[in-house]
């Protein structure tokens, strides 16, 4: 048995068994179904996997949106950086991105294998709505002093 890469008529690669292209095209079309009945097939995978980085990017933006205006005390440290947080800085602001970057994505793919894609992006914005919430009821960083006190002279 020699499994050999074949291209198909729509450029994507497929492995034969002991068939020459020419046979491998005919044989795809076994089943019944012709094959521009079948769907976009290899688009649609490609559609779910940009949807996918377009949510990773949506959400590494609602997590750094949502995070990096509680943080921003912890960062600056205010007189004389005298409150700055470095853990705050160099653990929990890129564990909340990198929960941002990969939280939507998984969510996404995870959903999409059983539900349409509308109802598995609606999944996806539901999981990052509770996920940010999650954020917000246990993460509490250091915030500035009483807003009545401003900069100084």
């Amino acid at each position: 048995m020699s499994e050999n890469p074949a291209t198909g008529s729509d450029g994507i690669g497929q492995v034969t068994e002991g068939a020459d292209s020419a046979d491998s095209a005919d044989s795809a079309d076994t089943d019944g179904v012709d094959s521009a009945d079948r769907g976009s097939g290899a688009d649609d995978g490609r559609a779910q996997g940009a949807v996918g980085c377009l949510l990773a990017v949506g959400g590494i933006a609602a997590a750094g949106v949502f995070a990096l205006p509680r943080a921003a005390y912890s960062i600056d440290g205010g007189f004389e950086a005298h409150a700055r947080d470095w853990s705050v800085i160099l653990v929990e602001l890129p564990l909340i991105l990198l929960a941002g970057l990969l939280v939507p994505p998984v969510a996404w793919a995870a959903a999409t294998r059983w539900l349409r894609p509308w109802a598995a992006f609606l999944v996806c914005a539901a999981v990052v709505a509770l996920g940010l919430w999650g954020v917000s009821v246990v993460w509490h960083p250091r915030q500035g002093p009483d807003p009545g006190y401003g900069p100084g002279i």
